[in-house]
């Protein structure tokens, strides 16, 4: 397994998995791995994780829960190869594949997939500092793709009752909440995650489902990084 000098591997699951990822580029954050124990998943889905990045989110998504198959779709090439290098370090060839490509001009047959999931870029393309490394810029920003482009892939990848699942800002809940609607999707299970519990709400995490019924279902809030320590 071809390690570049730039990158290292970190374990996580008490070793259960290996991650190779950049020393000083885009490193996956909490946020991917709080999503991965959000949604909702049966043991016969088949998963497709948008801006799957390192492979985060696949790689513990296969190793932690049962699950029939994981397509990853990253547009970054250095984040594409570490992904597949880590489904292949981690002997999960089986359970998830990596496309490199744009989620705009996915190449996965439309109504395929039970499940989305992304953790996607959330901070407005001209809103604050943008990191002067390409890596970090996209990953965090709406650059290469907005909440809209994500739920476009969604509803086209996902069957009816397909359930999607992203991480956002809490403040723009009213936003994904309408977006979704404005796409036949229904906002079904949501869980808001706090820095303490004296202090707003930063990030929350939703899941839709595909022209579902209305009721949404609030789940007991996460405080810090909700048991995990990366």
């Amino acid at each position: 397994m071809k390690i570049e000098a730039h990158e290292t591997i970190d374990s996580f699951l008490e070793g259960r998995l290996r991650i190779i990822q950049s020393r000083q580029g885009y490193r996956f954050s909490v946020d991917a791995l709080l999503l991965a124990e959000f949604v909702s998943l049966r043991s016969e889905d088949l998963v497709v994780d948008l801006g799957a990045g390192c492979g985060i989110i696949s790689l513990f998504l296969a190793a932690k829960r049962e699950v029939r198959f994981i397509f990853g779709v990253e547009l970054q090439e250095e984040l594409a190869s570490q992904a597949k290098r880590n489904i292949a370090l981690n002997g999960l060839e089986g359970k998830i594949a990596l496309i490199q490509g744009d989620l705009r001009q996915l190449p996965l047959a439309p109504g395929s997939a039970d499940v989305v999931v992304s953790n996607p870029p959330y901070r407005r393309e001209r809103s604050g500092r943008i990191n002067p490394q390409p890596s970090k810029a996209i990953a965090r920003h709406e650059i290469t793709a907005s909440l809209d482009d994500i739920l476009a892939a969604g509803t086209a990848l996902l069957k009816r009752g397909g359930r999607l699942a992203v991480i956002y800002p809490a403040n723009r809940l009213p936003e994904v909440f309408a977006r979704m609607r404005m796409r036949e999707m229904e906002p079904k299970r949501l869980q808001i995650i706090f820095p303490d519990s004296a202090s707003y709400a930063e990030l929350a995490m939703i899941e839709g489902r595909v022209r579902g019924k209305s009721g949404l279902k609030i789940l007991p809030p996460i405080f810090g990084q909700g048991g995990f320590s990366i």
